[in-house]
């Protein structure tokens, strides 16, 4: 019986009764995995969306390794503020509170004002020049009642000269300027390296670190979070020291990492009929370490 399953949530002892196949699907899913961090981050989103308009609006800076989060928080977020589209608003134009969009991985103003209106859903001439998608970009803005834009992989500002980042930082300061809104970037400790190099928005980016995971009781609260969404019929225990230290070394503190070996762990679980995540089957997966797989695609080059 369901009912049974006291290793799990509430909401998810039903899904123990299911088949494999439905249960596998499940468990590979994406889904939001709340710790005291992200909940940090988000109310510190909803601070600087709630904050009243002036001349110099604050800004924050998501920081963390490559996998650690930054963009599930990010997606939490702005799935809280959904677009409106003008049929449901009664408008002749949508409502976007929270305009997310990603730093073009060939970073140039003009690549990155036309992911704006890509997002906005606004049509534009490939061959416009640079002023006329600038404006176009700040009217939509303002047209949709954009609240706060949000700057996702912003370390790739790196990836283009100098005098490009150079423009690419007076453009932000330019768009928060006019529209006195906050801007939010994510990235890793290089997109806080691109800010700093401006002295202008240095001073109005507050960074929020979002460190690799160590052990201690906010990592063995994780482990038995995720612990509780998977729909095993055994209890696994992960935060058992030994057990727990293992996931961790092998994920190398990458929180991606940790939801990765164990929700690959789980799925053997369920095939093997085991229903509980051992350290055997975490060496069953053959889960091989972020650093590995990035020597080896070095050594592939």
């Amino acid at each position: 019986m369901s009912a049974s399953y006291a290793h799990l949530h509430a909401a998810v002892r039903p899904l123990a009764d299911e088949d494999a196949a439905s249960r596998i699907w499940h468990i590979r899913m994406d889904r939001w995995i709340g710790y005291a961090r992200a909940d940090a981050a988000l109310e510190a989103l909803e601070e600087l969306l709630d904050f009243p308009q002036r001349t110099r609006m604050p800004n924050l800076l998501v920081v963390g390794p490559t996998n650690n989060g930054k963009t599930m928080i990010v997606e939490k977020f702005r799935r809280a503020y959904p677009r409106i589209d003008a049929a449901d608003n009664k408008s002749r134009v949508a409502s976007v509170p929270v305009l997310a969009v990603q730093m073009p991985s060939a970073p140039d103003e003009s690549r990155f004002c036309a992911a704006i209106l890509d997002e906005l859903g606004m049509p534009y001439d490939n061959r416009a020049r640079l002023v006329a998608l600038q404006d176009a970009a700040l009217r939509t803005m303002r047209l949709t009642g954009v609240r706060m834009l949000v700057i996702d992989e912003l370390h790739n500002l790196l990836s283009g000269s100098r005098s490009r980042q150079r423009q690419l930082l007076n453009l932000l300061r330019w768009l928060g300027n006019d529209l006195r809104i906050p801007l939010v970037g994510v990235g890793t400790g290089e997109a806080l390296q691109a800010i700093n190099s401006d002295d202008q928005l240095v001073s109005r980016f507050e960074p929020f670190m979002l460190p690799l995971w160590t052990e201690g009781d906010a990592y063995r609260r994780l482990l038995g979070t995720l612990e509780a969404v998977l729909p095993l019929r055994r209890p696994s225990n992960l935060t058992d020291p030994a057990l727990s230290a293992k996931i961790l070394t092998a994920a190398e503190g990458v929180l991606g990492e940790v939801v990765a070996i164990v929700n690959r762990a789980a799925v053997l679980a369920v095939k093997t009929g085991t229903e509980a995540i051992s350290a055997r089957l975490i060496d069953d997966i053959r889960f091989i370490p972020l650093s590995e797989r990035r020597r080896a695609s070095r050594h592939a080059l």
